[in-house]
Protein backbone atom coordinates (compact mmCIF):
# COMPACT_ATOMS: atom_id res chain seq x y z
CA UNK A 1 0.00 0.00 0.00
CA UNK A 2 1.37 3.40 -1.10
CA UNK A 3 1.24 6.51 1.64
CA UNK A 4 1.39 10.27 1.55
CA UNK A 5 3.16 11.41 4.55
CA UNK A 6 2.19 15.54 4.15
CA UNK A 7 4.53 17.12 6.44
CA UNK A 8 4.28 21.26 6.35
CA UNK A 9 4.49 24.73 7.71
CA UNK A 10 2.28 27.03 8.97
CA UNK A 11 1.86 29.98 5.76
CA UNK A 12 0.60 32.58 7.72
CA UNK A 13 -3.00 32.31 7.53
CA UNK A 14 -5.34 29.93 7.26
CA UNK A 15 -6.38 29.89 3.67
CA UNK A 16 -2.59 30.19 2.43
CA UNK A 17 -1.60 26.49 4.75
CA UNK A 18 -4.33 25.03 2.80
CA UNK A 19 -3.71 26.07 -0.35
CA UNK A 20 0.08 24.21 0.48
CA UNK A 21 -1.57 21.20 1.84
CA UNK A 22 -3.59 21.08 -1.42
CA UNK A 23 -0.96 21.61 -3.39
CA UNK A 24 1.04 18.54 -1.45
CA UNK A 25 -1.82 16.39 -1.81
CA UNK A 26 -1.90 16.44 -5.52
CA UNK A 27 1.63 15.53 -5.36
CA UNK A 28 0.92 12.71 -3.55
CA UNK A 29 -1.87 11.73 -5.92
CA UNK A 30 0.28 12.13 -8.78
CA UNK A 31 2.85 9.48 -6.84
CA UNK A 32 -0.03 6.78 -6.63
CA UNK A 33 -0.56 7.45 -3.05
CA UNK A 34 -3.76 5.56 -1.93
CA UNK A 35 -3.73 7.04 2.12
CA UNK A 36 -2.85 10.40 2.93
CA UNK A 37 -2.20 11.18 6.10
CA UNK A 38 -1.91 15.11 7.00
CA UNK A 39 -0.52 16.58 10.65
CA UNK A 40 -2.19 17.19 13.68
CA UNK A 41 -4.38 20.60 13.09
CA UNK A 42 -3.50 21.17 10.01
CA UNK A 43 -5.82 24.01 8.96
CA UNK A 44 -4.50 26.58 11.31
CA UNK A 45 -1.49 27.41 13.15
CA UNK A 46 -0.62 25.35 16.31
CA UNK A 47 -2.96 27.92 18.72
CA UNK A 48 -2.45 25.88 21.87
CA UNK A 49 0.93 27.83 22.41
CA UNK A 50 -1.03 29.75 24.60
CA UNK A 51 -4.60 30.51 26.54
CA UNK A 52 -6.99 32.64 24.62
CA UNK A 53 -10.72 31.95 24.31
CA UNK A 54 -10.49 34.08 20.76
CA UNK A 55 -9.23 31.03 19.52
CA UNK A 56 -12.25 28.57 20.38
CA UNK A 57 -13.64 30.61 17.49
CA UNK A 58 -11.54 28.35 15.40
CA UNK A 59 -13.31 25.57 16.05
CA UNK A 60 -16.59 27.04 14.51
CA UNK A 61 -16.57 26.01 10.81
CA UNK A 62 -16.30 22.47 11.87
CA UNK A 63 -18.87 21.58 10.18
CA UNK A 64 -18.01 23.20 6.40
CA UNK A 65 -14.71 21.45 7.57
CA UNK A 66 -15.68 18.57 7.31
CA UNK A 67 -17.52 19.08 3.92
CA UNK A 68 -14.42 20.77 2.59
CA UNK A 69 -12.36 17.84 3.70
CA UNK A 70 -14.59 15.48 2.18
CA UNK A 71 -15.17 17.05 -1.04
CA UNK A 72 -10.75 16.77 -1.45
CA UNK A 73 -11.11 12.91 -0.66
CA UNK A 74 -13.32 12.59 -3.11
CA UNK A 75 -11.78 14.93 -5.93
CA UNK A 76 -8.12 13.02 -5.77
CA UNK A 77 -9.79 9.51 -4.71
CA UNK A 78 -7.39 8.84 -1.66
CA UNK A 79 -8.36 7.72 2.04
CA UNK A 80 -7.47 10.73 4.08
CA UNK A 81 -6.54 11.16 7.40
CA UNK A 82 -7.23 14.71 8.68
CA UNK A 83 -7.38 16.48 12.14
CA UNK A 84 -9.87 19.34 12.72
CA UNK A 85 -10.90 21.22 16.14
CA UNK A 86 -14.31 19.58 16.80
CA UNK A 87 -17.24 22.06 18.25
CA UNK A 88 -19.25 19.90 19.88
CA UNK A 89 -21.52 22.01 21.47
CA UNK A 90 -20.61 25.51 23.84
CA UNK A 91 -18.05 25.07 25.72
CA UNK A 92 -16.81 21.45 24.57
CA UNK A 93 -14.37 20.94 21.91
CA UNK A 94 -12.22 17.99 20.96
CA UNK A 95 -9.11 17.67 19.28
CA UNK A 96 -10.47 15.03 16.56
CA UNK A 97 -9.34 12.92 13.40
CA UNK A 98 -11.97 12.81 10.89
CA UNK A 99 -11.29 9.61 8.43
CA UNK A 100 -12.51 10.04 4.61
CA UNK A 101 -13.11 7.33 2.01
CA UNK A 102 -11.78 7.48 -1.33
CA UNK A 103 -15.56 8.43 -2.08
CA UNK A 104 -15.32 11.37 0.11
CA UNK A 105 -18.05 9.76 2.67
CA UNK A 106 -17.19 10.39 6.04
CA UNK A 107 -16.53 6.49 7.70
CA UNK A 108 -15.49 7.36 11.43
CA UNK A 109 -13.65 9.63 13.83
CA UNK A 110 -11.54 9.45 16.59
CA UNK A 111 -11.08 11.85 19.75
CA UNK A 112 -7.83 12.55 21.24
CA UNK A 113 -7.76 10.44 24.63
CA UNK A 114 -4.50 12.26 26.30
CA UNK A 115 -4.45 15.70 26.35
CA UNK A 116 -0.83 17.52 27.55
CA UNK A 117 -0.49 20.56 29.67
CA UNK A 118 3.08 21.81 29.58
CA UNK A 119 4.71 24.99 28.82
CA UNK A 120 3.59 26.11 24.77
CA UNK A 121 1.22 23.00 24.88
CA UNK A 122 -1.63 24.25 26.57
CA UNK A 123 -4.26 21.00 25.27
CA UNK A 124 -6.35 21.04 28.40
CA UNK A 125 -7.21 24.59 28.19
CA UNK A 126 -9.33 23.62 24.96
CA UNK A 127 -9.59 20.26 24.44
CA UNK A 128 -12.12 17.63 26.73
CA UNK A 129 -10.96 14.06 26.47
CA UNK A 130 -12.16 11.58 24.18
CA UNK A 131 -14.84 9.38 24.72
CA UNK A 132 -15.10 7.40 21.47
CA UNK A 133 -12.27 4.40 22.79
CA UNK A 134 -9.68 3.18 21.04
CA UNK A 135 -11.73 1.69 18.14
CA UNK A 136 -9.89 1.05 14.70
CA UNK A 137 -11.85 2.75 11.45
CA UNK A 138 -12.27 0.08 8.85
CA UNK A 139 -11.24 2.04 5.55
CA UNK A 140 -10.69 0.37 1.90
CA UNK A 141 -6.85 0.32 2.57
CA UNK A 142 -7.64 -1.74 5.68
CA UNK A 143 -8.43 -0.70 9.83
CA UNK A 144 -6.36 2.54 10.64
CA UNK A 145 -5.60 2.65 14.67
CA UNK A 146 -5.80 6.27 13.99
CA UNK A 147 -4.21 8.20 17.38
CA UNK A 148 -2.91 11.92 18.11
CA UNK A 149 0.19 13.29 18.84
CA UNK A 150 0.50 12.65 22.65
CA UNK A 151 -1.23 9.29 22.38
CA UNK A 152 2.26 8.40 21.16
CA UNK A 153 3.67 8.05 24.33
CA UNK A 154 1.32 5.50 26.19
CA UNK A 155 1.41 1.87 25.22
CA UNK A 156 -1.81 1.18 25.69
CA UNK A 157 -3.07 2.98 23.09
CA UNK A 158 -1.79 1.42 21.01
CA UNK A 159 -2.42 -2.13 22.07
CA UNK A 160 -5.85 -1.36 22.67
CA UNK A 161 -5.35 -0.46 18.45
CA UNK A 162 -3.82 -4.08 18.21
CA UNK A 163 -6.38 -5.50 20.00
CA UNK A 164 -9.39 -4.40 18.19
CA UNK A 165 -7.96 -5.61 14.48
CA UNK A 166 -5.65 -2.04 13.42
CA UNK A 167 -3.63 -2.56 10.50
CA UNK A 168 -1.30 0.22 11.04
CA UNK A 169 -0.91 3.15 13.95
CA UNK A 170 -1.25 6.73 12.53
CA UNK A 171 0.07 9.55 14.97
CA UNK A 172 -0.90 13.38 13.35
CA UNK A 173 1.51 15.28 15.70
CA UNK A 174 2.53 18.94 16.48
CA UNK A 175 5.58 17.99 18.43
CA UNK A 176 8.68 20.79 18.87
CA UNK A 177 12.02 22.12 20.58
CA UNK A 178 12.58 25.85 22.22
CA UNK A 179 15.23 27.02 20.62
CA UNK A 180 16.33 28.04 24.35
CA UNK A 181 16.85 24.38 25.24
CA UNK A 182 20.30 23.00 23.84
CA UNK A 183 21.32 20.61 21.73
CA UNK A 184 22.19 17.45 23.36
CA UNK A 185 18.35 18.01 25.14
CA UNK A 186 17.19 18.71 21.68
CA UNK A 187 18.36 15.62 20.38
CA UNK A 188 17.20 13.44 23.59
CA UNK A 189 13.49 14.44 23.26
CA UNK A 190 13.36 13.51 19.51
CA UNK A 191 15.64 10.22 19.73
CA UNK A 192 12.91 9.41 22.55
CA UNK A 193 9.93 10.34 20.62
CA UNK A 194 11.30 8.15 17.71
CA UNK A 195 11.83 5.25 19.83
CA UNK A 196 8.56 4.97 21.74
CA UNK A 197 7.25 4.88 18.55
CA UNK A 198 8.90 2.31 17.37
CA UNK A 199 8.56 -0.05 20.21
CA UNK A 200 4.84 0.18 19.78
CA UNK A 201 5.76 -1.36 16.00
CA UNK A 202 7.70 -3.86 17.10
CA UNK A 203 5.26 -4.98 20.39
CA UNK A 204 1.86 -4.92 17.87
CA UNK A 205 3.54 -6.07 14.51
CA UNK A 206 2.07 -2.84 12.88
CA UNK A 207 3.60 -0.41 10.63
CA UNK A 208 3.59 3.10 12.76
CA UNK A 209 3.03 6.25 10.55
CA UNK A 210 3.64 9.33 11.88
CA UNK A 211 3.95 12.88 10.80
CA UNK A 212 4.64 15.89 12.26
CA UNK A 213 4.86 19.35 10.84
CA UNK A 214 7.99 22.11 10.75
CA UNK A 215 8.68 25.51 11.05
CA UNK A 216 9.01 28.35 13.51
CA UNK A 217 5.21 28.87 15.61
CA UNK A 218 4.92 32.15 18.16
CA UNK A 219 2.07 33.79 19.88
CA UNK A 220 2.67 37.67 20.32
CA UNK A 221 1.19 37.65 23.39
CA UNK A 222 3.03 34.77 24.68
CA UNK A 223 5.26 34.66 27.42
CA UNK A 224 7.13 31.87 26.70
CA UNK A 225 9.19 30.73 23.57
CA UNK A 226 7.84 30.00 20.64
CA UNK A 227 7.70 26.04 18.97
CA UNK A 228 10.18 24.87 16.11
CA UNK A 229 8.62 22.00 15.24
CA UNK A 230 11.21 19.09 14.90
CA UNK A 231 9.67 17.44 11.23
CA UNK A 232 11.11 14.32 11.24
CA UNK A 233 7.67 12.49 10.13
CA UNK A 234 8.60 8.43 9.61
CA UNK A 235 7.19 4.94 9.02
CA UNK A 236 8.40 2.05 10.85
CA UNK A 237 6.86 -1.79 9.49
CA UNK A 238 5.80 -4.09 11.84
CA UNK A 239 9.42 -5.06 12.57
CA UNK A 240 10.94 -1.71 14.11
CA UNK A 241 12.43 -1.47 10.62
CA UNK A 242 12.72 2.43 9.09
CA UNK A 243 10.99 2.60 5.90
CA UNK A 244 10.70 6.26 6.01
CA UNK A 245 12.42 9.01 8.12
CA UNK A 246 12.61 12.92 7.15
CA UNK A 247 14.39 16.04 7.86
CA UNK A 248 13.40 18.53 10.48
CA UNK A 249 12.22 21.46 7.58
CA UNK A 250 11.29 20.29 4.32
CA UNK A 251 7.54 20.48 3.51
CA UNK A 252 6.38 17.66 1.14
CA UNK A 253 4.78 14.53 0.40
CA UNK A 254 6.68 11.68 1.71
CA UNK A 255 6.26 8.88 -0.72
CA UNK A 256 6.32 5.28 1.42
CA UNK A 257 5.28 1.71 0.11
CA UNK A 258 4.11 -0.91 3.08
CA UNK A 259 3.53 -4.48 2.66
CA UNK A 260 0.45 -4.96 4.56
CA UNK A 261 1.02 -8.71 4.48
CA UNK A 262 4.45 -8.45 7.11
CA UNK A 263 2.57 -8.00 10.08
CA UNK A 264 0.84 -11.71 9.99
CA UNK A 265 4.11 -13.29 9.07
CA UNK A 266 5.57 -11.18 12.40
CA UNK A 267 2.81 -12.60 14.32
CA UNK A 268 3.79 -15.85 13.59
CA UNK A 269 7.14 -15.62 14.92
CA UNK A 270 6.83 -13.59 17.46
CA UNK A 271 3.13 -14.31 19.01
CA UNK A 272 3.38 -11.70 21.56
CA UNK A 273 -0.29 -11.15 21.53
CA UNK A 274 -0.68 -15.30 22.33
CA UNK A 275 1.42 -15.08 25.22
CA UNK A 276 -0.06 -12.18 26.74
CA UNK A 277 -1.10 -12.87 30.41
CA UNK A 278 -4.43 -11.28 30.26
CA UNK A 279 -5.48 -12.40 33.96
CA UNK A 280 -2.64 -11.18 36.05
CA UNK A 281 -2.63 -7.64 34.40
CA UNK A 282 -5.56 -6.35 36.59
CA UNK A 283 -3.99 -3.86 38.25
CA UNK A 284 -2.78 -1.83 34.98
CA UNK A 285 -6.79 -0.32 35.46
CA UNK A 286 -5.23 1.50 38.21
CA UNK A 287 -3.47 5.55 38.64
CA UNK A 288 -0.73 4.01 40.63
CA UNK A 289 0.16 0.73 42.36
CA UNK A 290 0.49 1.65 46.40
Amino acid sequence: MRVALIQQSYHGSSELTIKKTLELIKDAKQNKAELVVLQELHQDRYFCINEDVKNFKLANTIESDIEFWSNIAKSFEVVLVTTLFEKRAVGLYHNTSYIFEKDGSLVGKYRKMHIPDDPGFYEKFYFTPGDLGFKPIQTSVGKLGVLICWDQWFPEAARLMALGGADMLIYPTAIGWFDSDDMKKKQRELESWVAVQRGHAIANALPVITVNRVGYEKDNFSQIDGIRFWGNSFVFDGGGEELLRVDEKSEEAFIVDIDMQKSQALREIWPFLRDRRVDNYHDLSKIYID
